[in-house]
């Protein structure tokens, strides 16, 4: 292991359990353990997997003008969110392009939680502090503080109601992308959640998959005991312990970008994602200003990022080295992820997943390749393109969307 290397407080509980380790966001983390990345996607589309996501950095934000700082910086308008609800946008730099993704949580009108990638936490607790100016907030980097992992699929609530204090009360009222709880380093007007030793957590509804389940907030001493405790509860369930390999593909057949990948030094704008912009009704203006919108306006350098699906589930490596191919075989662009979704299939002319209803019994689901391409010029669904990576090549469609089914919005009910 590189030395410089950080390390999660699950690390030895990874190389003990015969993890492939690599660096990510400059930390040794687990890129798949002896089940496969395969066997590790398919168990949280099936039942349920943990992953190990303490290496991103919360940030504390609060104060009598926290609400103004954040509101101006982040791309989303925060006034109509709730006090226990969470919301998902980027915050950019002058030029419009994205510093991070993150997940903002509201404790109250004074206090709110930044989510954000690994290594990130300073260069967003930066960037917040650098546009206070003489605002009465306080910007706390919790990097390093915190501990967090996620269990996602179906049975994620199943399992958890088994180490949670009055999980009945906790699971009550509780939407996509809301949270209960706290954990020692913040303060909530919401109800805590505790697991049964008393350990308090923040218990959010959310997660990088696309299906249901939870990421969990906690005090990096009492993570190992969690994390081996929710192995324990879900042995009936099926439960696989999952890495990043996993964690990546599930997340490009959900839709749903890799930062500094997908989305990046280009302008924040003409992607799947634009729902994490303030626009208006017609798309022609925003419904608020922020940092970094002017950069959004001029036009002339755009590019235009896509998800695709290949045909089957071959698949290349991402970035500058494979070229967007379009059917006059023109390169207009470059290939930002590609994974394969091993939950996915052709059926005739629509993609199934392994939890479509009503599947023909002889329908073998092999998986797909999918990702997301940035060309220069619009395309439209159903248009078809060659990634090409020096001598190997994969024909690939222009989609919407790429995994069906996905349960992450569905309703709490259908799971416990």
């Amino acid at each position: 292991m590189n030395t410089s290397l950080k390390t999660t407080s699950l690390h030895q509980w990874h190389k003990d359990a015969g993890a492939n380790m690599a660096d990510f966001g400059g930390f040794d983390m687990p890129l798949w353990y002896e089940t496969g990345v395969k066997n590790e996607h398919l168990a949280v589309l099936k039942s349920a997997g943990i992953f190990d996501t303490s290496h991103m950095a919360c940030i504390n934000v609060s104060g009598k003008n926290s609400f103004a700082l954040l509101n101006y910086c982040f791309t989303r308008d925060i006034i109509s969110l709730g006090t226990g609800r969470c919301i998902y946008g980027a915050f950019l730099d002058e030029q419009g392009h994205c510093i991070d993704d993150a997940i903002v949580y509201k404790f109250g009108d004074s206090r709110f939680m930044i989510c954000v990638n690994a290594g990130m936490g300073g260069v967003v607790a930066k960037h917040l502090e650098s546009k206070k100016n003489k605002m009465d907030v306080l910007v706390e980097d919790l990097s390093g503080k915190v501990a967090k992992m996620d269990i996602q699929g179906k049975n994620a609530a199943r399992i958890l109601s088994k180490l949670i204090k009055n999980p009945k009360i906790v699971f009550n009222k509780m939407p996509y992308f809301s949270f209960k709880g706290h954990f020692k380093n913040q303060v909530a007007d919401s109800e805590n959640v505790t697991l049964l030793d008393g350990t308090p957590i923040l218990l959010s509804r959310s997660g990088y998959t696309g299906e249901f389940g939870f990421e969990i907030f906690l005090d990096l001493s009492a993570i190992e005991t969690l994390w081996k405790d929710i192995l324990l509860a879900g042995d009936e369930y099926g439960i696989a312990a999952c890495g990043l390999g996993a964690r990546d593909s599930l997340r490009a057949g959900a839709c749903l970008p890799l930062s500094h990948q997908d989305i990046g030094h280009w302008k924040f704008t003409n992607h799947p994602w634009d729902f994490a912009l303030p626009y208006t009704e017609d798309k022609k203006a925003f419904t608020k200003d922020f940092y970094g919108a002017k950069g959004l306006a001029p036009a002339g350098d755009d590019k235009f990022v896509y998800p695709f699906v290949g045909d089957t589930l071959r698949k290349v490596n991402p970035g500058e080295a494979t070229q967007v191919l379009d059917q006059t075989h023109e390169n207009i662009g470059q290939a930002l992820t590609c994974a394969t979704d091993m939950g996915i299939s052709w059926l005739e002319n629509k993609i199934v997943s392994i939890n479509t209803p009503n599947l023909p019994r002889d329908l073998k689901i092999k998986g797909i390749s999918c990702g997301f391409v940035m060309v220069s010029k619009p395309l439209e669904p159903g248009v078809k393109l060659s990634l090409k990576e020096g001598k190997r090549s994969i024909e690939v469609t222009i989609v919407t969307d790429i995994r069906p089914d996905r349960t992450a919005r569905m309703k709490l009910d259908n799971f416990i």
